[in-house]
């Protein structure tokens, strides 16, 4: 099994008697192992390095506690609930394979748990039959509506017909999911605009959110996803899903540093109970093995 980020750290500090350029040359490339990001592994030293230099930090302790005030400025934590008494959409958005009709299905049930009543899903990746009849199976699971076209239709009219579906019973939240084709990133991008202008007239102001689901496991590649989406059309937040199974996890330091994104979620297992807001004090301790 591979070494944690924490384990690691540890080991550094135990085989280097001094602090000095090539104490602080390993850990960025301990940073860029653990999926932080070259760029953002470097800037990084090089601001501890200058710290501790200028404040006389030369034990572990010291520069293990600048080292997580440093990553807690770039790790970015937002608290993401529906508006009560108003009708909120949330586009979910990622690539095929990271768990995002799974995340769907989650939230819907950790919403519903929470004494959300009106919750309906669109089935807006209608590229795929497979994700149709996925997200009508967790509809069934959890109890919660799932408003679907046929394989091939227009995504947006689907997100459009769940809208009104949910209007008729009152306020609540619609859930989309939506399809993640980066290989063919043209149609891909034209096809998450419609969407996004749908969602945008259908949901009250200020209830429209576009959530990025990224596999934590993947490192780098979700950070080219997160730039890709959210180029397409601006992210609000990211869901981590596969957080547990991860002896890496660094990313969401190069996704905040980047592109100033937070994180609202965290998926910790395949079970409709395993997701729970993100802690951003949490999972940094938990990165540096406290």
């Amino acid at each position: 099994m591979k070494k944690s980020f924490g384990e690691k750290l540890k080991s550094l500090f135990s085989k280097n008697s001094s602090i000095n350029d090539d104490f602080y040359d390993e850990l960025t490339d301990m940073l860029v192992e653990g999926d932080v990001g070259a760029k953002t592994a470097f800037e990084l030293v090089d601001e501890l390095n200058e710290i501790c230099s200028k404040e006389k930090i030369r034990e572990q302790q010291g520069i293990i506690a600048k080292l997580r005030e440093l990553l807690l400025k770039d790790v970015k934590a937002v608290d993401l609930e529906p508006e009560e008494g108003k009708h909120n959409i949330w586009m979910m958005l990622g690539v095929n394979g990271v768990g995002k009709t799974t995340s769907v299905a989650k939230l819907a049930s950790y919403f519903k748990e929470r004494g959300l009543d009106n919750i309906v899903l669109a089935s807006a990746d209608t590229f795929r039959a497979a994700a149709i009849e996925q997200l009508a199976m967790h509809g069934e699971r959890t109890g919660v509506r799932v408003v679907s076209h046929q394989h091939g239709s227009d995504p947006s009219a689907v997100v459009f017909d769940a809208a009104d579906a949910l209007k008729a019973k009152g306020p609540g939240l619609v859930l989309a999911d939506t399809a993640g084709r980066l290989h063919n990133k043209e149609n891909l991008v034209r096809e998450l605009q419609k969407i996004d202008r749908t969602c945008s007239l259908k949901a009250d102001e200020g209830c429209y959110k576009k959530l990025l689901v990224i596999d934590a496991t993947t490192g780098q590649n979700a950070l080219r996803q997160a730039e890709v989406f959210n180029e397409a059309v601006k992210i609000d937040a990211i869901i981590m899903t596969k957080y547990d199974s991860t002896a890496k996890g660094g990313v969401a330091v190069s996704i905040g540093r980047e592109l100033g994104l937070p994180v609202a979620f965290v998926c910790t297992g395949e079970g409709y109970k395993d997701i729970g807001k993100f802690n951003a004090e949490k999972y940094i301790d938990e990165f540096l093995g406290d």
